[in-house]
């Protein structure tokens, strides 16, 4: 009798695992953000990178459009897209803020100081909790939300000539 129980409790037992290995394989893996587009950005406050204040959701109201833009010192392509930045940063209907993503402050500060600073605030997200909420799963990315707090466009990878021109048109339009 107890040799049926244990023989039964191991079957039950391998079919358990065999049924939750095919529910895992057949699920989709692939971390996709497309959905953000037309969502209205969550309430959320994040540290500001020097000042001891947070930056939240309501800053964001203030102004026609917000570009939010994730950057790192130590990223390549946030270096080619500053440029860019830079330009966007002399748009009327448009502020720009940065969320540093994971890298140290000092670092961080000598490539503003390098390169010159496109932001109007600029957040500090140390251990990229922060960027998870935005769908952010790596830099450099930007969303361009307007003043409903609703996700205009995502930019994957850096924001280059065809992007800034494309962010123009759309800031000019309204």
């Amino acid at each position: 009798m107890q040799k049926k129980i244990i023989r039964i409790f191991i079957v039950l037992t391998i079919t358990f695992i065999i049924v939750v290995f095919f529910v895992g394989l057949s699920k989709d893996k692939t971390y996709d953000t497309k959905d953000l587009v037309g969502q209205k950005v969550s309430e959320f406050q994040i540290d500001h990178f020097i000042d001891n204040k947070k930056i939240s959701e309501k800053d964001f109201k203030r102004n026609g459009f917000t570009l939010i833009n994730f950057w790192a010192s130590w990223c390549a392509p946030c270096k080619d897209e500053h440029p860019y930045l830079l330009k966007l940063r002399d748009e009327k209907n448009l502020k720009i803020i940065g969320v540093n993503f994971k890298d140290k402050k000092s670092n961080a500060q000598k490539f503003l100081n390098d390169l010159g600073n496109p932001y109007t605030e600029v957040a500090t997200d140390k251990l990229g909790k922060h960027s998870v909420m935005f769908g952010i799963y790596g830099i450099p990315e930007s969303l361009l939300v307007d003043k409903d707090l609703i996700v205009i466009k995502k930019f994957v990878g850096p924001i280059l000539k065809n992007d800034y021109r494309l962010i123009k048109n759309i800031i000019e339009k309204k």
